[in-house]
């Protein structure tokens, strides 16, 4: 039996407001399309060779991921955190003096991707265990500032590039989430082993109190770590698909200027951060599992919407279901992970789950690229593309629920000394 730790005087929405505040600031990785197109005339370079920085950030997301849940494991929350945080705003500033694209690709790429990557794991992993009576909420909430640090940053860092100049603008930013991070940094205390809140019970499962404990060498010989993983990628997969295209595709699909097209973003990522709220503290009430299966039905009927409407209406409602679906997803498999693995390793566990997120960071934006690239810019197809793998996804609910149900009536597995 895990140890039960009773601690009311550990301030745990204290926390969790500063996890969210440091989030808003890591979050901002996602502005960089604001930053893409005057960095493209600082370098004379041309918009892929720019993108690639984005791409390089993206790319190595699992590796920080997993470093940073090493350290969440051992207690050394706070630890991440000023090391992540130090990194991200270094390399936010570092990226202001860079003077080619490969510099760039190193100073944005690599070293703001591995202070964004710990950082987030960070934040995700001690909150989820200091709230294992309210994991959907409070990971919705936490990965809702990440989420919505486009919202915060975009037009700040627009004014300041505006203002002085794109390389000068990050460079302030840089210094400024340096101070942000390191300062909320100090308000983090690490979640205690076995940490129970005051006045709840924790559930049986598997047997004994809290379940059991499997570390990352365990899950990735277990069936149900995979499925997990493709039902993350399938979640993520429409959200990242538009979050790459959404001014595109208003513009050259439903006819908005570039001015309205980048309200409809913003509306996206509003609907982004909120569904990480909203579908985290449903599933606390209804099960993760039911709440995947509605998500992915909302996504295959706004993919459908999206596909045959040529009004605004239509592109509006499409997108804000499309968001909150991407949110929702966001915000519910951290608490899949703990509870389908456990909270000893969450840390890393959650970073090898992540790949899941990772493959459709990868793939989305490059199939609905390709796919508008061979139609005249026409992104139908790929919706209807995105429908079919909802589909596929909400099928697999179904083989996701079965191996819940073998798992629990599984027998108890003998408790490692590790």
């Amino acid at each position: 039996m895990n140890p039960t730790v009773q601690q009311p005087q550990l301030n745990r929405w204290t926390i969790l407001i500063a996890s969210v505040l440091i989030n808003i600031c890591v979050g901002s990785i996602y502005a960089f399309s604001v930053f893409a197109m005057p960095l493209s005339k600082v370098f004379d370079a041309t918009m892929p060779q720019i993108m690639m920085a984005f791409t390089i950030n993206a790319a190595i997301s699992p590796i920080p991921m997993i470093l940073g849940g090493k350290l969440v494991d051992k207690g050394g929350a706070r630890t991440a955190i000023f090391l992540g945080g130090a990194m991200f705003g270094v390399g936010f500033i570092l990226s202001g003096l860079a003077s080619a694209p490969w510099m760039l690709y190193l100073t944005y790429g690599v070293v703001t991707g591995i202070g964004q990557g710990i950082v987030y794991s960070a934040t995700i992993g001690n909150t989820v265990k200091l709230f294992p009576d309210k994991r959907g909420l409070a990971a919705g909430l936490v990965t809702a500032g990440y989420g919505g640090g486009t919202i915060v940053i975009a037009p700040i860092a627009n004014s300041l590039i505006t203002g002085s100049g794109v390389q000068s603008a990050m460079m302030m930013l840089g210094a400024a989430f340096l101070v942000i991070i390191l300062g909320c940094g100090t308000l983090v205390k690490a979640a205690p082993v076995g940490y129970v809140p005051q006045g709840w019970t924790p559930p049986v499962t598997a047997g004994r109190p809290g379940g059991i404990n499997y570390n990352w060498t365990e899950i990735i010989r277990k069936p149900i770590f995979y499925v997990i993983a493709c039902l993350f990628l399938i979640g993520a997969l429409s959200g990242m698909m538009v979050t790459s295209n959404a001014s595109i595709i208003g513009q050259t699909m439903f006819g908005l200027t570039a001015a309205t097209a980048a309200l409809f973003v913003s509306l996206y990522s509003l609907s982004n951060c909120l569904g990480r709220i909203v579908w985290g503290a449903v599933s606390d009430r209804i099960g993760r599992t039911k709440c995947l299966m509605a998500i992915y039905i909302v996504i295959a009927a706004m993919m459908l919407t999206i596909a045959l409407s040529s009004s605004v209406v239509g592109f509006a409602v499409a997108i804000i279901g499309i968001g909150l679906c991407f949110g929702g997803t966001m915000g519910i498999f951290p608490s899949i992970v703990g509870e389908k693995f456990g909270m000893k390793y969450y840390g890393v566990n959650y970073g090898v789950t992540f790949i899941g997120y990772s493959g459709a960071a990868f793939f989305g934006p490059r199939i609905a690229g390709s796919v508008a690239a061979a139609n005249n810019g026409a992104f139908t197809n790929a919706f209807y593309i995105a429908l079919v793998i909802a589909l596929i996804g909400f099928a697999l609910t179904f083989v996701y629920q079965a191996m819940e149900k073998k798992q629990a009536a599984a027998p108890i597995e003998p408790t490692r000394a590790a």
